[in-house]
């Protein structure tokens, strides 16, 4: 393992202004593989992205033909019909803003970068995304992943807060509360807060987009009026045209059902080891079935994301097979990877001092490049 340069004291006020260097290890990958590796494609992101967003006008469509189904006379089996639909709507559209947002920020699947940007904002709106603010926030988060004041974004240890039967008709169906304070402070930030986020904590925005940098704070603000103000006319449209249940459907489908995004989300960096320069201690990988995969655009693959992040989202399994060598053992599953994940949980309740460390190879050697 290679060591970390102290990060200095000071580290909160200096995060944006001075350079602080994390001596990262990294998996040794031949030159030519790494180069074949990193080549975006084209033809492969258009391919997943517009099954992804077909996929969302599948559920929308199920979902409001299910609603105008419904009548006096057959209402006792059309509604709970509605409900599977919205259901699954819900569960899709969640991996919408983070997940997707997170790797069209990144710039990597498209090699053309103008369709980067342009599916993020269609991503973005849709999700109720800043990819003002995540850019920042991201960049941090690479560069100091899971570091004590450098990193703001994950924060260890981790917690979720499961409680009782309200906290799993949450999950699966919608917190009315907590969609109250994200309408709060999305319409703060087109206001102008800059410090308002439905990500991040008003400190770490304060230091991702300082006061004195005006033309951040214009770029967030006006991202936030886009995204209010355009939904707020299509809320206007639908109810005009007599089609409110679209509210519920387009306006607010990523908010609801977040259950199987908290399942796959969580295990990136929960229950492991903060400030340490090495990846394969302070992220996660597990691996999955395709469908989970594709909604989740292979951030299973965290721990190969985090060291070579240049590498695109659809060939993260080939690098997996180049490294895996040098790598911990991955659960395979969302079962087994809770299974293991959980008793780790549960004893940092008692002791948050407590990390899992995973068992390290001792071989470096350089992978080969596996067919698709």
């Amino acid at each position: 393992m290679q060591s970390s340069d102290p990060a200095p004291s000071n580290a909160t006020e200096v995060i944006l202004n001075e350079e602080v260097k994390i001596n990262w290890y990294r998996c040794k990958v031949d030159r030519a593989v790494m180069s074949e590796l990193m080549r975006k494609n084209d033809a492969r992101a258009f391919r997943h992205v517009l099954l992804h967003l077909g996929l969302y006008v599948c559920t929308a469509t199920t979902a409001f033909i299910a609603f105008k189904n419904i009548h006096a006379a057959n209402w006792l089996w059309t509604f709970p019909l509605f409900l599977l639909a919205l259901f699954a709507h819900g569960t899709c559209c969640n991996f919408y803003a983070g997940d997707v947002g997170h790797e069209l920020t990144h710039k990597t699947p498209f090699k053309t970068q103008f369709w980067n940007d342009f599916f993020l904002s269609i991503y973005a709106f849709i999700g109720w995304f800043d990819p003002i603010g995540y850019r920042l926030s991201h960049s941090k988060h690479h560069q100091f992943t899971t570091h004590k004041d450098l990193d703001g974004e994950v924060v260890l240890p981790q917690r979720l807060d499961i409680k009782g039967v309200l906290f799993f008709i949450h999950v699966l169906t919608f917190d009315p509360v907590g969609i109250w304070y994200f309408l709060r402070r999305w319409t703060r930030a087109a206001l102008g807060d800059s410090t308002s986020s439905s990500f991040f904590g008003p400190e770490w925005m304060a230091k991702l987009i300082p006061q004195d940098n005006e033309k951040l704070r214009r770029n967030h603000r006006n991202w936030a009026r886009v995204v209010v103000l355009g939904h707020l006319a299509l809320a206007t449209l639908f109810i005009a045209t007599g089609n409110w249940i679209l509210i519920v459907i387009i306006n607010f489908g990523c908010l609801l059902c977040p259950w199987l995004v908290i399942l796959c989300n969580m295990p990136q960096h929960v229950g492991l080891t903060p400030n340490v320069p090495d990846f394969r201690l302070c992220c996660r990988t597990y691996t999955c079935g395709p469908l989970i995969g594709f909604l989740y655009w292979n951030m299973q693959y965290h721990v190969e994301h985090h060291m070579f992040p240049s590498v695109p989202f659809y060939n993260l399994p080939r690098l997996r097979k180049v490294i895996e060598h040098d790598l911990p053992p991955a659960p395979h599953g969302l079962w087994a990877t809770w299974r293991e994940m959980w008793p780790i949980m549960q004893r940092q309740r008692t002791d948050p001092s407590y990390c899992y460390v995973p068992p390290l190879p001792q071989n470096g050697g350089a992978g080969e490049l596996q067919p698709v």
